[in-house]
Parts: structure tokens; C-alpha cells; sequence
């Protein structure tokens, strides 16, 4: 089974944008306005959620202003990620601008439109994904619409996408590609100099059992038409400033053994990837907040700490959830290491690491929940102005914290 994590995403940032009009003359469709920024940097901050840590924008049409944006957008996002861009100098179709990036791109990456999103838990597409058989060279999210007029549609045998319509027929329910995929390398056999990626390759692809499907509901928008752009501009801020779950580490997300730094030692509680899968397919923002004295005990260090937090978070994706970013404390006023021997904001019971991911995230503290095994946890979350739940222990997360989502927002009570 491979990782389920994918550190790199590809963008299509380069299409003219004939249908907007004057809206284009001058910038490209991903740089249109929604709300307070462009709607590439809402995107970023999408896929930066799922643990994507670098960005290829494929651009062509107006290039330069994508690049020149590049500081604007980096700088408004809440985890930094490597945006770097490859230039088509002639339009090249979405098939050719993978070709002519193919020198920046990884063994698996993801690759999405720059111009339209589906609101879903990413970490389906990444769970299913990573238990391809090997001759799946992709995977492609698609939606449910009951009008697929303005789309193609999508034929499947199973998860086995098997055929492509450009056009359904009008009032014609169907599965429409949602614009983000999952390809490994294999796909730039498929695509030369000058080709399409909807009508050349993937139609290939699924004539030879290699391409697969994710089938996904949620918000969905495209910005090609002007209409779904004014709509964008209202609905977007709104459907994506998220309510947040904060979740101790030691206790609530895994068993306490005491100062737990390696994977010998981390148990999961029981219903914990559960309670995640429920909140991140619900749309909320799931933060780790964790006080770390074993660091500052010289029990484990903090590149052991952070490798144990990458392979804890792949099991999550491997699950179908997904933590969105972490905060941890390695200082103590008693540590046995000078280098952390001090007093901290962020060690709960101070509020600094909760302080830290709302203001990053741009988050209202009323909208949010946290979970803690003990009062400093608490304390914390007070001073942060966030509601909080002491979680004693037990035989399942879940049947404590479902609840307490559902009563704040739409979680489906079964976790399912």
C-alpha cells in the first residue's frame, strides 16, 4: 500500500478565459477576486489542509501576472508551501502543460483546474488512491449533478472509470469531473508537446483499465462562466472559513503511555480516527495542540517528534481523515535541556498555540471545539475564547465527541 499523502500539486493556471470576457483581458481566471483574495490562493489553502507541501502553477495566458502575484498569495497563506511555476511559452492544452512541466513534477502528484473547486474531504480520493492495483496511473474525483448539461459525463464499472461523454443531453444526470486528479508519473507517456487531458489522455487511460474514480459530493463551483464567478465571489469565503476541532495529542488522540515518542509506543484511542474521519468529512478544520515536555526531558528530540507526527497523520489519511496542522509546546520551566528550560505562552494551560491556528487560519474562536484529557487543556482553550470538553477517557472518542460536533455542526452522528 503506498502513503496516502501527496506532498505535491500541480495547477492549471494557463486557460484563456474566453467566456468572462473583459473579466480576463488583463488577468487570468485563477487570479479573479473571491472575497479577500484570488481564487488560486483559496485553493492553496485547500490543498495545504491534506498535507501538500509544494505547488507547480502551470501557467501560459497572462503568466506574468500569475508570477508576479507568487509574494501577494504566499504571504496570505496559513502553512508555507514551495510555489514555483512552469511556463508554456504557446497554448498547449492541459495534456501539454504537464508535458512541459514534466521535469518539476514528482512520482505522484496531484493536479487540479485553476478555475473551479469541489468542497470535499480530499483524504477519500488519497485513501483510495493509495490501494490502487498497480496499473492505475490515475485517479479523477468526479460529482453527482442532476444536470450535467454544461459538462461531459463520466461512465464507471465500479471505481473503474471506462468512458468519457463530451456533452450530456439536456437535464441529464451524471457523474461530471470535478477537476482534480491524482496521476503518478506513467502519465507523461500519455501526453506530448500539444494535447488535451479530457479528450486525448484520459479517455486512453480508461480504454485500458488504467484511470479510476472517486465519486464525491459537495460544493462545487466553476468560475468559466460569469455567472458561477458572482456566485463564487459571495459563496466561497463563506463555505471555506471553517469551523475547527482542536484535539489534545496524549490521551484523546492516543493511549498516554507517558511522554509517547515513537511509533512503538503510540496507540491510537479507540474511535479517535473515527471522530476525525467524521469532522474532516463534515468540513471542519481538525488542529492538533500537544504539550511536549519529553522534548524538553531529552526523552526524544524534535525531528523524532515530527517524524511520529507525519507517520500519525498518514494513518489518518489512510483513514479518510485528515489533520489540517499541529501545534506542540517543547518547552518546560523545569526542563532537564537549558535549550527548553523556560517559560512558554504555548504550554497550555497558556492559550499561544490555539492563538497561534486561529489567527493563521482565520478562524472565529465561537465556531470552534476543543477536546482535552485534562483542566490545562481547558484553561487553554478558555483563554482562547474556544469551548471545550474533557474527554474522561474510556472505550471510544467517538461516542464522546460525535454528540458535541453534532451540535455544532452537520456531523453525521454514525461517523460514517
Amino acid at each position: 500500500m503506498r502513503t496516502p499523502t501527496v506532498r505535491q500539486a500541480a495547477i492549471l493556471t494557463g486557460g484563456l478565459g474566453t467566456r468572462l470576457g473583459q473579466l480576463t483581458t488583463s488577468t487570468p481566471k485563477p487570479l479573479l477576486p473571491c472575497g479577500d483574495r484570488p481564487f488560486v490562493a483559496w485553493l492553496l489553502r485547500e490543498l495545504s489542509r491534506f498535507g501538500v507541501e509544494e505547488i507547480i502553477l502551470l501557467t501560459g495566458h497572462l503568466a506574468g501576472a500569475v508570477e508576479a502575484m507568487l509574494p501577494e498569495i504566499a504571504a496570505g497563506l496559513p502553512k508555507p508551501l514551495r510555489i514555483t511555476c512552469s511556463r508554456e511559452e504557446r497554448p498547449a492544452g492541459t495534456g501539454g502543460a504537464l508535458f512541459h512541466a514534466r521535469a518539476h513534477l514528482a512520482e505522484r502528484f496531484l493536479l487540479c483546474n485553476g478555475d473551479s473547486w469541489l468542497d470535499f474531504n480530499l483524504a477519500h480520493l488519497l485513501a483510495d488512491a493509495a490501494s490502487d492495483p498497480d496499473e492505475t496511473i490515475g485517479r479523477i474525483v468526479l460529482r453527482r449533478l442532476d444536470d450535467a448539461t454544461r459538462y461531459g459525463v463520466v461512465e464507471m464499472d465500479g471505481d473503474r472509470v471506462t468512458a468519457f461523454h463530451e456533452r450530456a443531453t439536456p437535464g441529464q444526470a451524471g457523474r461530471v469531473n470535478a477537476g482534480l486528479y491524482l496521476f503518478d508519473r506513467r502519465v507523461l507517456d500519455e501526453v506530448g508537446p500539444s494535447c488535451s487531458l479530457e479528450r486525448d489522455v484520459m479517455p486512453a487511460l480508461a480504454s485500458r483499465g488504467a484511470l479510476r474514480g472517486t465519486v464525491a459530493d459537495g460544493y462545487f463551483v466553476d468560475i468559466g462562466v460569469a455567472a458561477d464567478l458572482k456566485r463564487a465571489q459571495t459563496e466561497l469565503p463563506t463555505k471555506l472559513h471553517r469551523r475547527a476541532l482542536f484535539l489534545d495529542r496524549d490521551g484523546v488522540i492516543n493511549l498516554d503511555h507517558g511522554w509517547v515518542g515513537t511509533r512503538e509506543r503510540f496507540d491510537f484511542v479507540p474511535g479517535a480516527l473515527t471522530t476525525i474521519r467524521a469532522a474532516s468529512d463534515a468540513g471542519w478544520h481538525v488542529f492538533v495542540v500537544t504539550n511536549q515536555s519529553g522534548i524538553a526531558r531529552g526523552l526524544y528530540d524534535e525531528r523524532q517528534f515530527a517524524s511520529l507526527c507525519a507517520w500519525m497523520t498518514d494513518a489518518v489519511r489512510a483513514e479518510g481523515g485528515t489533520i489540517d496542522d499541529l501545534r506542540y509546546c517543547p518547552f518546560h520551566p523545569e526542563a532537564t535541556l537549558e535549550a527548553y528550560r523556560r517559560v512558554s505562552a504555548w504550554r497550555k494551560p497558556g492559550p499561544g498555540m490555539l492563538l497561534d491556528l486561529l489567527a493563521c487560519w482565520q478562524i472565529d474562536p465561537a465556531r470552534c471545539l476543543l477536546i482535552g484529557d485534562r483542566s490545562s487543556d481547558l484553561a487553554a482553550a478558555a483563554a482562547a475564547g474556544v469551548t471545550a470538553h474533557l474527554f474522561p477517557g474510556g472505550d471510544d472518542l467517538a461516542e464522546f465527541a460525535l454528540p458535541l460536533l453534532v451540535d455544532l455542526g452537520t456531523v453525521d452522528p454514525e461517523g460514517s
